[in-house]
């Protein structure tokens, strides 16, 4: 258990920028037990729920990673700023990536509480589906 934020960080990041489907049991033990972690699609509580988006993650796309780009880092608050890099197992299987946030509260054992990710999920992924890839960068084009 990391003894101060700034190791709590160091460790995350690493686990984080290295998750694979046998080490998403490392990657939470970063989290709080009744840890919340929500992002454009989903919100849940603890450590099965989360693990669980992770590893769905690997079922639905080939290839997923996250290269943490920068690091902010507060008195108890974290923002990573990332990319995230795939392929789709179905339809477009060509290289993706998109750049998001991961806001991080950390409690007084230094675990996370609570994790918000933001990210536009239509440039992320509905704009590489087929038929609702079309509509969405049309209606993005308008803009």
């Amino acid at each position: 258990m990391p003894s101060n934020l700034s190791d709590a960080v160091t460790q995350l990041k690493f686990q984080f920028e290295n998750v694979t489907t046998s080490s998403v049991d490392e990657l939470m033990n970063c989290y709080a037990s009744n840890a919340i972690f929500k992002d454009p699609f989903q919100e849940v509580q603890g450590r099965k729920e989360i693990q669980h988006i992770f590893l769905n993650m690997f079922k639905q796309l080939d290839q997923p990673s996250f290269i943490v780009r920068e690091t902010l880092m507060g008195s108890q608050q974290v923002a990573f700023l990332w990319d995230f890099h795939f392929s789709m197992k179905r339809w477009n299987k060509a290289p993706l990536e998109f750049t998001g946030v991961s806001w991080l509260y950390f409690d007084e054992a230094f675990l996370v509480g609570k994790h918000h990710d933001y990210w536009d999920p239509a440039a992320g992924i509905y704009e590489h589906l087929p038929l609702i890839g079309p509509l969405m960068r049309g209606l993005k084009s308008l803009a």
